[in-house]
């Protein structure tokens, strides 16, 4: 079975420190290369920060765009894994190892969502 496993973060988290943000991404890089390793990858991605994303609203047939960051939302996906592993206990097992990631950890936790159409 497929599932994406989301991670949350803030605009303050892509303004963290060189160190900080070096220690994050030396644990993000061990992490993925585990998943790679044991042949439960199938895909991950990181976004950029909030200040690069965009909003597409649709008001009266009208497109209404704006540009991040958004002040009304604190935390935003940050990235994610789609993993292909024997189910969701296991995709929760994967997920609960983001815990152990430095600095913050985001309010809303680490999302598992199980991939329709990945039997």
């Amino acid at each position: 079975m497929k599932y994406m496993i989301l991670v949350y973060g803030s605009q303050r988290d892509y303004d963290t420190s060189t160190e900080e943000g070096a220690a994050i991404g030396e644990f993000l890089a061990k992490f993925t290369a585990e998943l790679a390793a044991s042949g439960e990858l199938v895909d991950t991605q990181g976004l950029t920060a909030p200040v690069e994303a965009r909003q597409v609203l649709w008001r009266d047939g009208t497109a209404v765009i704006t540009d991040g960051p958004f002040a009304e939302t604190e935390e935003v996906l940050a990235g994610y894994w789609i993993v292909e592993c024997a189910g969701l206990d296991r995709a929760t097992e994967i997920a609960a190892r983001l815990s152990h990631c430095p600095g913050p950890q985001p309010a809303r936790g680490t999302i598992i969502r199980p991939i329709m159409g990945g039997e």
